[in-house]
């Protein structure tokens, strides 16, 4: 009955509307029937085309919110303000701003900001412009790598490069004869270039022994500035004394811990698995012929991951000429070079 009387009270009102507002109205019942001629099952489903047909509708003519049946009038003002929100978001988009940098520069400045760590955005700003990029400041210090808690200081790598030049390690190991006696080998390295100053073998080793071996170890204007051993009983009195009279400060790693000396024990590791492993001793002098011949591979040859697969002493490269091989260490290990 109320429903009745609604419709009656409309049907009176609507000679004073206005024939474009009676259209419009007309036009928003004809969508909703071809919406529901196109229901299936359930609730209505209405497409992009639809809702924009309702909400242009409504801006021109809000009343028409009084013919809509199928949906709601939150629904329909809520469908105009996300259009609206799109519209601005469409209008405002930016059609410039900053270039987009290179795909190769943020892991560059990356990579600066890892390798210097006393540098700044500033600094890596200048490099850059060296390099020919063209980059703001800001965007250098976005890329930069975080580097935690203490943005500046060194790496352990960089501080042991600094100082491994001055620095030395020695160690001994032991081989067995043929005749099951222990031969000592002594050796001694240089941390800077992994370079293998000497080499010496003996039966019975003494402190006396070991502190000739240090002396013609080094020549006086080579000495290093600190020398790594461990605790061994042998290194008693006279092997201090020696060090101190050369003016090499002696530096005993903590009892017990091997990793304290690892330039010396990975020597040591690469020459068992490499030479002595793959050779019986017959004797001491035959012991100390094939480390003497390694030890001269090892520094002139062999290349080591450390150094950028260089040697010891550096070999050059070479880049013309035929290949022709060395046989080493009695075969065990070959060079390769061009004439």
């Amino acid at each position: 009955m109320v429903a009745l009387l609604c419709f009656f009270l409309t049907l009176l009102a609507s000679p004073f509307k206005s024939n474009s507002r009676l259209e419009a109205e007309n036009a928003a019942l004809r969508h909703q029937l071809i919406v529901l001629q196109r229901k299936v099952r359930g609730r209505v489903h209405f497409t992009n085309s639809d809702r924009l047909f309702f909400v242009q509708l409504y801006r021109w003519f809000p009343s028409v919110l009084k013919a809509m049946t199928i949906i709601r009038p939150d629904t329909l003002v809520r469908w105009h303000r996300a259009g609206f929100r799109c519209y601005w978001r469409w209008k405002s988009r930016s059609f410039g701003g900053r270039p987009q940098i290179d795909a190769d520069l943020r892991p560059l400045i990356r990579r600066m900001s890892l390798e210097n760590l006393l540098w700044g955005a500033p600094r890596i700003h200048g490099e850059l412009l060296k390099l020919g990029f063209a980059v703001a400041q800001s965007t250098v210090a976005k890329y930069m790598a975080s580097r935690g808690g203490d943005p500046f200081g060194q790496s352990w790598g960089t501080f042991l490069r600094n100082h491994a030049p001055r620095i030395a390690a020695m160690d001994l190991f032991v081989v067995p004869t043929i005749g099951f006696n222990l031969l000592y080998v002594l050796v001694i390295v240089r941390l800077a270039r992994r370079e293998l100053v000497w080499i010496n073998v003996t039966g019975h080793p003494t402190t006396e022994w070991i502190a000739q071996q240090i002396t013609e170890a080094f020549p006086w204007n080579e000495t290093p500035r600190y020398l790594i051993r461990d605790r061994d009983g042998i290194y008693s009195a006279a092997v201090p004394r020696r060090l101190r009279a050369m003016g090499i400060r002696d530096k005993p790693i903590a009892p017990g811990s091997p990793w304290q000396n690892c330039f010396a024990e990975r020597l040591i590791g690469t020459i068992r698995r490499e030479c002595v492993d793959h050779v019986v001793a017959l004797g001491e002098q035959h012991l100390r012929q094939v480390l003497k011949s390694y030890a001269s591979y090892y520094n002139t040859a062999r290349t080591h991951r450390s150094l950028a697969k260089d040697a010891p002493l550096t070999r050059s490269v070479q880049r013309i000429g035929r290949i022709v091989s060395h046989a080493l260490v009695g075969g065990l290990h070959h060079q390769y070079v061009r004439l």
